[in-house]
């Protein structure tokens, strides 16, 4: 291990692309903590940190939003509203070439195409900024947040809505300058940096709360051995099996037709079609998880509004993290959501029809509709094993920090949205770093010489 670390420092291309896309991701760490003017942030963030321990529906989304937008809405700087606007123009297209004939048609005509829809991609950034920055200079504006020197005034408005529409074009530029230039994908690479820049926060308070004699009680948000042991134990555990299922593949054998030229007969090769077990990804877990955040809020304003009302306090209480009817609605929304999203990606025909171009076929089925039937079976057999992988992976932090008393900002380590991205990220870039170091005949981190 150690000398393939020093191999990566040897290689001047690959030693200066890690330290290039190191020298990014601190740069957003600095601007991370770059305050927006007029907001007193003491305030807002004893606020937030109070909802975020009741469990409230903004609660929720505070929490959620800084888990995989690479911003945090408990202190707003410039980079309050993280890299989501980018990722939601991004999900937008991608599922509009599906159905938008015009954008399918981009889409197939190569890089050109690809560069065409990476332009509508930022125009949209900039327009979802601009709205979900006035809705959040709204919001503090009407919890109090403002100094009332800035209160209601122009120029903190433009101050506000151009600060935070800056800040997210900022990292969206700084994500595709690691693209080019750097090694990873550089959005991902942001938002892991956000992740994993609250662990320590988590490491910190374990420390604090460890009680370490076996017979003293634990109590005050103590921490005892069992708990400590259960929680290095589990974090290994689900990290191991988070790296499996991202990696598991259905290996479908494919047979190429054998052609005659002159004397020599060609192809004749048995190979495989990889079909991923979690195709979507973390993708139907941060759908699932940002739609559960409404019904919270929604009940919530309801409840405040009629407080005499019972059934809306019910309603809201009902879509806390640790209610079961909350649980119960996030398993199913994983599962309608990694269906979804492999509906959409997936496509047996234009894969069928890619095989029968290219002399491929399926032991036992015919070229075309049959082929593409099976594989479209086949696929959805292993989404129903992949949406209870990322089902149980969401749960795990929700039923950890309920049933042992562990606060939810140490269990979310131990699954969920943040672990499921980190581990995809630091996948890609390990096997990113082999390609180069086996491109240039070093020995890398996965060989087994």
């Amino acid at each position: 291990m150690f000398s393939t670390i020093a191999n990566i420092f040897r290689i001047s291309e690959l030693r200066r692309k890690i330290l290039f896309t190191l020298g990014l991701l601190v740069i957003y760490r600095l601007g991370f903590y770059v305050p927006l003017p007029g907001i007193d942030q003491t305030i807002m963030a004893e606020s937030i940190k109070k909802q975020t321990a009741d469990q409230g529906g903004f609660g929720q989304l505070a929490t959620a939003f800084a888990l995989f937008t690479g911003g945090d809405l408990m202190q707003s700087t410039i980079f309050g509203l993280g890299i989501m606007p980018y990722i939601s123009a991004s999900i937008i297209f991608q599922l509009l070439t599906t159905v938008v004939p015009a954008l399918e048609k981009l889409q197939r005509e190569g890089d050109t195409g690809r560069r065409k829809i990476q332009e509508y991609t930022r125009y949209a950034t900039v327009g979802l900024c601009l709205i979900q920055a006035i809705f959040w200079i709204n919001y503090m504006l009407n919890q109090g947040y403002v100094y009332q020197d800035y209160a209601g005034k122009l120029p903190f408005w433009l101050m506000g809505v151009f600060g935070l529409t800056t800040g997210t074009i900022f990292l969206m530029w700084l994500g595709e300058q690691i693209d080019e230039y750097g090694i990873g994908n550089g959005i991902s690479l942001i938002i892991m940096a956000g992740i994993v820049a609250r662990m320590p926060d988590a490491v910190i308070y374990v420390w604090n709360n460890a009680q370490v004699q076996m017979g003293a009680q634990a109590g005050g948000g103590a921490l005892g051995p069992p708990k400590i042991l259960f929680i290095i134990v589990a974090f290994v555990g689900v990290v191991a099996a988070t790296i499996l299922i991202t990696q598991a593949q259905r290996r479908i054998p494919i047979q190429q037709a054998k052609h005659t030229r002159g004397r020599r007969v060609l192809g004749g090769q048995r190979q495989y079609l990889p079909l991923r077990v979690n195709h979507g990804g973390v993708m139907p877990i941060i759908f699932a998880s940002s739609l559960l955040i409404f019904p919270g809020i929604i009940f919530g304003y309801l409840a405040q509004g009629f407080p005499t009302v019972g059934i809306f306090r019910f309603l809201q209480r009902s879509f806390y993290h640790d209610s079961y009817i909350y649980i119960l609605c996030y398993v199913g929304m994983v599962y309608f959501f990694a269906y979804f999203w492999t509906a959409v990606q997936f496509q047996p025909k234009e894969m069928a029809n890619n095989l029968r171009d290219y002399g491929s076929f399926i032991p036992g089925l015919r070229p075309g509709k049959r082929t593409a039937d099976y594989l479209e079976r086949v696929m959805g057999r292993i989404t129903y094993v992949g949406a209870a992988f990322l089902a149980l992976i969401a749960i795990i932090p929700t039923v950890v920090a309920t049933k042992m008393m562990i606060p939810y900002s140490v269990s979310s380590f131990l699954g969920g949205t943040g672990l499921l991205i980190v581990v995809s990220v630091a996948l890609d870039v390990v096997q990113r770093i082999e390609a180069n170091l086996v491109m240039r005949n070093y020995k890398g981190f996965l060989s087994n010489e």
